[in-house]
């Protein structure tokens, strides 16, 4: 899963003209499952009189302040710099989602490639923490009192988008999920040749592209190292 969203985050930082905004924000998996597994500690935790000072995830500032995932780091803070949230979001080990997260519209979008597969209370569930954690971050993380009073305590909204949304067969729902925040960060809608049928070669296409963009980042470090040592005076051994 990271490795594509490792592609999208090279692509935004190479290319952002490209993409429907400048303000927007790729997350890895290890931010769903993060935030998921420790939210009973946050929901646990009063806080303050003022409803602040409870338990984040580990790294959340982080995540806020755009210095993970490290892989293209944005350096972008949330609220400030960015207004869309992408990250794919794991359900039991068993099936992957899409979560798009609007900081204006304090909203969360809901992309299910398998609509029968989560329950209406299961997914009510598995939202809780970025319903809640979320708007309490940009709260928490605000860098001034005018930036904090753009934000508040109260929980988002969510939906889960029941039409037009390409459905597929068990088994490729993480790639369905990649796709989904591949063509909305981009702007296009989701397009017909998004189907079962087309599932090995969408998956083919996506490797090549994982291939191409590392490979590329590769040399493009490789020329960079070269070009530090031959300013590096030469070392020679005392032996």
């Amino acid at each position: 899963m990271d490795a594509f969203i490792n592609v999208l985050r090279q692509q935004y930082q190479d290319n952002p003209h490209h993409f429907r905004s400048e303000r927007l924000c790729f997350l890895d998996h290890v931010f769903s499952r993060q935030w998921s597994h420790h939210y009973p500690q946050f929901e646990n935790d009063e806080g303050d009189i003022n409803g602040l000072g409870r338990r984040l995830p580990g790294g959340a500032w982080n995540y806020h302040a755009g210095i993970v995932p490290s892989f293209c780091q944005s350096m972008k803070v949330w609220g400030s710099d960015v207004d869309d949230i992408y990250a794919p979001v794991n359900f039991r080990n068993e099936h992957w989602i899409t979560i798009w997260i609007s900081i204006p519209n304090r909203h969360i979008v809901v992309w299910d490639n398998i609509l029968t597969h989560i329950r209406a209370a299961d997914l009510d569930v598995l939202m809780e923490p970025f319903v809640n954690m979320v708007p309490y971050l940009l709260v928490d993380c605000a860098g001034s009192d005018e930036e904090r009073v753009k934000h508040t305590l109260e929980p988002y909204t969510y939906e889960r988008v029941t039409v037009g949304v390409p459905q597929c067969r068990a088994g490729d729902c993480g790639m369905f999920a990649l796709k989904y925040i591949e063509c909305h960060a981009l702007g296009i809608s989701f397009p017909p040749a998004l189907c079962n049928k087309n599932s090995k070669a969408i998956r083919k296409k996506m490797a090549l592209d994982i291939f191409k963009e590392t490979t590329q980042k590769v040399v493009q470090e490789l020329s960079l190292l070269d070009d530090l040592l031959e300013g590096r005076p030469e070392v020679k051994s005392s032996g």
